[in-house]
């Protein structure tokens, strides 16, 4: 496989329609979650800027388990419901906190995080796992990054 990251160009919208093309044709024709989630968090890491930890944690049907990401070691299991999550994962709703010692229960894996966006990924109603980004920029993340990163996540689930 020859894969090429082109920079990302345009406003924002713009660059997670790129972004979002270049993780569709990165995951192309490869049905495993594990590889796919190596290649989705490297791609993802080193195109958004201000960004200190991209990866999945996934469900193992109790709770979840690190996967594949990029950046320091991170937290190994988080129950359901705690921290920033544990919470997409058990509301199945993306997470976007602007503050993360403002979040009641934050986990703090990386003491540089100060922002983060959890999506949950649920697949056929089944909580597969999710995929998180943290930021060591407070409010790092907004709307534009929820809805393209929630693309990103959804090229993810359509691989598997």
């Amino acid at each position: 496989m020859s894969f090429v990251a082109a920079d990302l160009t345009g406003d924002r919208p713009e660059q997670y329609r790129q972004l979002a093309a270049q993780a569709e044709a990165l995951v192309a024709d490869e049905t495993d979650r594990i590889a796919n989630a190596a290649n989705l968090s490297a791609l993802v890491f080193h195109a958004l800027p201000d960004v200190n930890w991209v990866g999945f944690y996934f469900y193992d049907g109790r709770e979840l388990v690190v996967g594949p990401f990029q950046g320091k070691p991170a937290c190994v299991r988080i129950a359901l419901g705690k921290g920033v999550c544990g919470t997409a994962a058990e509301s199945r709703t993306t997470q976007l906190v602007p503050d993360v010692h403002a979040f009641d229960g934050h986990i703090a894996c990386d003491a540089d995080t100060r922002s983060e966006i959890v999506v949950p990924l649920v697949r056929d109603g089944d909580l597969i796992g999710v995929f998180d980004l943290d930021s060591p920029r407070p409010a790092r993340f907004d709307d534009i990054d929820r809805a393209g990163l929630e693309a990103v996540a959804g090229i993810f689930l359509a691989a598997l």
